[in-house]
């Protein structure tokens, strides 16, 4: 069966966890007090920060390599603005694969590093998401590898779904989650999870002004696209994608977007509340939460930390905010 025409379901969730944890551990749902208080919400957090790549996104990597290894595939090719390419570097190399990585001229160091460290190819091209993504058509011409779409790929999103069983086994009566949609694999697969378990549960999104063609193409129902300037990488995405944006637009409950200086502010306050080390994208759920307070009051939520692969750069502009002393301030 050809990858990317096979199914997205929770049956297909339920199977990728033995693929996934073959390689990566259910990370941690806890409970902050004090952000509860200061929110008014009864808040959970869910740390895929703490992925062996520092995003949710290995877990699709892991899945995807999985069904390619046995389909003997001789490699894999991807575009990206880290994440995505950390975690299929990261999946191949675990499964013997050979991957090349292209990301924009300009992209996040850190993520570069680790794309790197893990013996991938990369390639730095293209000013942003999509002229990197015409990289990869030009390297398929020339070589016989598999195209490891960012979004596009039902094996990433069954993949992505076994964080969101893991919420539902920890935490049977949530009431809302909270995601940052970029290409749209974890909205989509939150989506398949809660709306098979549990359909009451709220799905609620966020992504940057800087860069909102999934909240646009949401609003109108149909793909559009976007400007494309925000800092936060896992937001960087001047289009919707049709796989996950056809599984999610119509099982969100609202759609929150931030300004390029409320996302430094998720920054210094995940700092302040959680002691996490954040990128932009990933706490971009806590200030999402805080402009949803009074929808959420009384209820249980969940907030994905997607990601946290910040450049010293972002750390060092997000650190120097009052949100990083003082919390967030009615």
């Amino acid at each position: 069966m050809d990858p990317k025409t096979y199914p997205i379901s929770l049956a297909e969730v339920m199977r990728a966890r033995q693929a996934v944890y073959g390689h990566v551990q259910p990370t941690p749902l806890i409970h902050y007090d004090d952000l509860s208080q200061a929110l008014g919400v009864d808040i959970y957090v869910k740390h895929e920060n703490h992925n062996p790549t520092g995003s949710f996104k290995i877990r699709g990597g892991v899945n995807l390599m999985h069904h390619l290894r046995e389909a003997k595939v001789g490699g894999v090719v991807t575009f990206s603005t880290g994440n995505h390419g950390s975690s299929i570097a990261q999946s191949a190399r675990w499964f013997g694969l050979p991957a090349t990585v292209v990301v924009p001229e300009g992209n996040n160091p850190i993520k570069n590093r680790n794309i790197r460290s893990t013996g991938a190819t990369l390639v730095e091209a293209g000013t942003d998401f999509e002229e990197a993504a015409q990289v990869v058509d030009e390297l398929l011409r020339k070589d016989s590898l598999y195209y490891a779409h960012p979004a596009n790929e039902p094996h990433l999103i069954n993949g992505v779904g076994t964080e969101f069983v893991e919420i539902i086994e920890r935490l049977p009566d949530i009431d809302a989650v909270i995601v940052p949609i970029g290409a749209g694999s974890e909205a989509a697969a939150a989506t398949i999870v809660f709306k098979s378990f549990k359909p009451d549960v709220e799905i609620y999104a966020v992504q940057a002004e800087n860069s909102q063609a999934a909240y646009r193409s949401w609003k109108s129902g149909d793909i559009e696209s976007s400007g494309n300037t925000t800092f936060a990488g896992g937001f960087a995405t001047g289009t919707a994608y049709e796989i996950p944006f056809n599984i999610y637009k119509d099982a969100l409950a609202d759609f929150v977007v931030l300004s390029e200086h409320e996302i430094y502010e998720g920054i210094a306050l995940a700092a302040h509340y959680t002691r996490s080390y954040l990128e932009g994208a990933g706490a971009s759920t806590l200030v999402a939460a805080w402009k949803l307070r009074e929808r959420l009051r009384g209820k249980r939520v969940v907030l994905q930390f997607s990601g946290g692969n910040a450049s010293s750069e972002e750390i060092m502009k997000a650190y120097a905010l009052d949100a990083f002393r003082a919390g967030f301030v009615a």
